[in-house]
């Protein structure tokens, strides 16, 4: 019945991380248009499925830890360097800034 073998599996991971993200660590992307949000979701799902599709699911579980690692280096490292939380993005105000600036 439960097969785990399966591309829907695959999906049903990445989406499954997305909601914990999204609850989470929401507060970061709220200054993002909701259909840039949504588009990062069906970008990200498609990328990870075409790996595991064409190079294995080691791959595209690799690249999952992988996008996980940088997450957890941004938000528990980079962040707290630049003075602002890295659980709930405060001062808010400082953090829009440092992106701000990031981006150029």
């Amino acid at each position: 019945m439960w097969e785990i073998d399966t591309r829907w599996f695959d999906v049903a991971v990445v989406m499954s991380i997305f909601a914990i993200g999204g609850v989470s660590f929401g507060k970061f992307e709220q200054h993002k248009p909701r259909g840039r949000r949504v588009l990062k979701q069906i970008l990200v799902t498609g990328v990870v499925i075409l790996i595991a599709s064409t190079l294995g699911r080691a791959w595209a579980y690799g690249l999952i830890g992988a996008m996980g690692l940088a997450a957890a280096v941004v938000h528990l490292w980079w962040l707290p360097k630049n003075g602002i939380n890295g659980w709930t993005a405060e001062p808010y105000d400082k953090y829009l800034e440092l992106i701000r600036a990031k981006r150029g």
